[in-house]
């Protein structure tokens, strides 16, 4: 069968074949003089981008951290992935604590094993590994080593979100602990070998009363960060006419402006000119019922003895089985401590329908700036019984010969203050 279509189209091609000419020879090798340039530069693109792939495997197989990922955003975009470096899984588990950033203070230093929310804050990625670890297991547990020159003050202190157990392991140290919700003050005496325990919120300090380092060996029980505050930077965030009606010192607040803060932190306190402050230092020893709260003889405790050496404990015992008097004192003091949230301090104002929330454990203070009075609706979370650790508290119930070493200021202008009243049952 004819195709037509096929015919005339064959026909056109013919037809348009005949009226072309071809190009001579000259242009015919001009022509491919520019091809033969072409593939050339072709092939020299090839062998470049050939050599540059090989140089960059060579640099990656000898340093691979050359090399960065990518992780892929929400949105989608791609961008660079910090360099991760291989940490030995074992400080997982294991913290070099001799390595670590040492806390420098004018009467002694601080070291950590702990969790920190700023990585920069970790003296290497060991430590952060470390760090990361026992926040990820939950731990409930940090760790820490306290070291107190003679003469040298822990500063007044407490602690938001966790109890802290002590081992003392060189040296003499007298403490103090004031309970949350009153004003009694317990102080004893500990040497080598002999824990302290301070529950969570309750004001305590420990001053170094003999001629060497006093080191102790501190637990946590928290994995979170720990939260601390100082009771001189409690008082230097405090406004001065707050502080003047809390503490109520002759003088008003014009006896408040007279304190001067410090520019170097005095966690660990040790005043040049000690001597001229303190003119009578006085310690101690509190009643065995109060102390025990706080304290347990270790090196003279109950010794368990196994094939290969013995235990001792520091702990509290279901029916109090085994421990003497004053050891069950010790033992119902950590069961019932208990562990709470922390938060941070700031001024704001608030008016008529406005809620507030106070963390547990954080200083706070409510000044009214109106003229009618201020009627506030408070509840508090909580189903034992309310404790409230106030200012003029732990203020007016910490020794004084304490607060001139904090504060800088001679012993006898703290007799300004009045003192605390005693509270009915105390």
């Amino acid at each position: 069968m004819d195709n037509q279509a096929f015919e005339m189209h064959g026909e056109n091609i013919q037809s348009s074949s005949k009226g072309k000419e071809w190009p001579n020879k000259e242009e015919r090798k001009g022509r491919w003089s520019l091809m033969k340039t072409f593939l050339v530069c072709l092939l020299a693109c090839v062998i470049t981008t050939a050599i540059g792939v090989l140089v960059l495997s060579l640099v990656y197989v000898n340093n691979p951290v050359f090399m960065k990922e990518t992780d892929v955003k929400d949105d989608g975009a791609s961008s660079p992935k910090p360099d991760e470096k291989n940490v030995d899984i074992s400080f997982q588990f294991m913290n070099h604590l001799g390595k670590s950033k040492v806390h420098v203070y004018p009467g002694g230093e601080i070291q950590w094993a702990r969790f920190r929310k700023d990585a920069n804050e970790y003296q290497s990625d060991e430590e952060m590994e470390f760090g990361k670890s026992i926040n990820n297991h939950r731990s409930k547990m940090t760790f820490g080593t306290l070291r107190i020159k003679s003469k040298g003050l822990r500063a007044p202190h407490w602690h938001f979100n966790a109890n802290e157990h002590g081992y003392l392991l060189q040296g003499t140290a007298w403490i103090g602990v004031i309970g949350a919700d009153d004003s009694v003050v317990t102080t004893y005496s500990v040497t080598a070998g002999q824990v302290v325990f301070f529950p969570r919120n309750t004001v305590h300090w420990v001053k170094n009363v003999g001629s060497e380092d006093c080191v102790f060996l501190l637990f946590f029980t928290t994995h979170e960060e720990l939260q601390t505050l100082d009771v001189d930077d409690a008082f230097f965030s405090t406004p001065e006419d707050i502080a003047a009606r809390a503490l109520k010192p002759q003088g008003g607040v014009n006896f408040i402006r007279t304190f001067k803060k410090q520019k170097e932190d005095q966690a660990i306190n040790l005043p040049s000119n000690l001597d001229q402050l303190v003119q009578n230092a006085s310690y101690v020893q509190s009643p065995d019922n109060l102390v025990w709260q706080y304290f347990y003889n270790l090196k003279g405790s109950a010794e368990y003895p196994f094939p290969g050496g013995i235990f001792q404990w520091a702990r509290y015992r279901i029916n109090n089985t085994g421990l003497n008097e004053t050891e069950k004192i010790f033992s119902e003091s950590l069961n019932k401590a208990g562990v709470i949230l922390s938060g941070v301090t700031t001024n704001f104002n608030i008016g008529i329908g406005d809620v507030i929330f106070f963390p547990v454990g954080t200083q706070h203070y409510i000044k009214s700036l109106c003229d009618e009075d201020l009627f506030l609706i408070l509840a508090y979370s909580t189903g034992n019984q309310l404790e409230t650790l106030r200012m003029n508290d732990y203020f007016h119930a910490t020794a004084d010969h304490i607060l001139a070493q904090l504060f800088f200021k001679e012993q006898a202008e703290f007799k300004k203050f009045p003192k605390a009243a005693k509270k009915p049952g105390k």
